[in-house]
């Protein structure tokens, strides 16, 4: 085993496995898709850490073992249809369309898509649609199966509850920094939406995300 191939089995066992991530489906998978190729030239050295790497733009990638929770959270069909709200290097992108029937992805900033882009035809992830707007209220009239949010929001994203079909899930990193909570919504009847509170966790906003009113004094 070279130096690449432990550091990625070490991330796997002692990060991942760990965070209660026993999906055998979603430990194999992050063991096949290479997320050195999608971290930037020069933070090579962070690329199996227990850390967000910065991208640039105030954006950075999760931590491995949120990209596993994550994952583990939507518990993907191959027959899925994914919307991502925010691309950033495109390695999560990659790890969805590997576990869904297609994603669609929509990136803020134009750049950040565009390196996401060569990342993914590079190592041919070719069930991705990769849009460049905002999508931190929606995107469009299409319904998905699920949907995953890559920025933290204040409030619960209920704008995009109703683009979820129906047993569709969502996962949102919902609060104010320190104090964050991940959740998984699930659609389980027409306007009917169930919440389950998975952990804690602390990442960088979501641009544009619906605000709260705040008192100011």
């Amino acid at each position: 085993m070279n130096n690449v191939e432990l550091a990625r089995f070490n991330m796997v066992e002692q990060q991942i496995r760990p965070w209660d991530v026993l999906d055998m489906n979603v430990l194999d998978l992050l063991k096949k898709v290479k997320r050195e190729q999608f971290v930037p030239v020069d933070k090579q050295t962070l690329a199996f850490m227990d850390v967000e790497i910065p991208l640039g733009h105030g954006v950075a990638m999760w931590s491995p073992k949120l990209e596993a929770r994550a994952l583990q959270a939507l518990n993907l069909k191959r027959s899925d249809r994914v919307l991502e709200v925010g691309t950033g290097s495109g390695y999560l992108t990659a790890l969805l369309s590997r576990m869904a029937d297609h994603v669609v992805s929509v990136e803020l900033v134009q750049e950040l898509s565009a390196r996401a882009a060569r990342n993914l035809a590079a190592h041919h992830f070719d069930n991705v649609t990769l849009e460049v707007g905002d999508a931190s209220k929606g995107w469009g009239g299409e319904k998905f199966d699920a949907i995953v949010l890559t920025g933290s929001v204040p409030l619960p994203p209920e704008s995009l509850y109703e683009m979820l079909n129906v047993g569709g899930r969502l996962f949102a990193v919902v609060g104010d920094a320190p104090a964050m909570q991940a959740m998984r919504v699930t659609c389980v009847a027409p306007g009917v939406f169930e919440t389950v509170i998975l952990f804690e966790t602390n990442v960088a906003p979501l641009a544009n995300a619906p605000q709260p009113q705040r008192f100011v004094f």
